[in-house]
């Protein structure tokens, strides 16, 4: 993809069967730019991108500088998830009026 999205390259030439080799790309680069999209989406920084390497290593680059800042080392796929899922801010948690009501009785009990 193009516009400062999603970069994602990769080499699938170990694979012997080409429609294979696009399935095994697509599950590959899906879940990386899922991980990626979802930090941008907590981070509010659109500008996030996935970048994949031959032998199923992908890393993360920040281009909101104008420039690619390396944001993680090469890493292979479920490491890179764990990675971008970590980074930045977490999502808020979300909780039912209920709940809500039961943790502040909770702090108003202890002080």
């Amino acid at each position: 993809m193009n516009g400062g999205r999603v970069y994602v390259v990769e080499s699938c030439s170990n694979l012997k069967n080409s429609s294979t080799a696009r399935q095994h790309l697509i599950m590959r680069t899906t879940r990386a730019i899922h991980a990626v999209e979802r930090l941008k989406t907590r981070s509010g920084n659109p500008r996030f991108a996935a970048i994949s390497l031959s032998g199923g290593l992908f890393y993360l680059v920040d281009k909101s500088s104008g420039t690619d800042q390396k944001v993680s080392e090469p890493l292979p796929l479920d490491d890179f998830v764990k990675f971008v899922d970590a980074y930045g801010p977490k999502k808020p948690r979300k909780i039912s009026k209920l709940d809500a009501a039961f943790e502040e009785q909770i702090k108003r009990s202890k002080g």
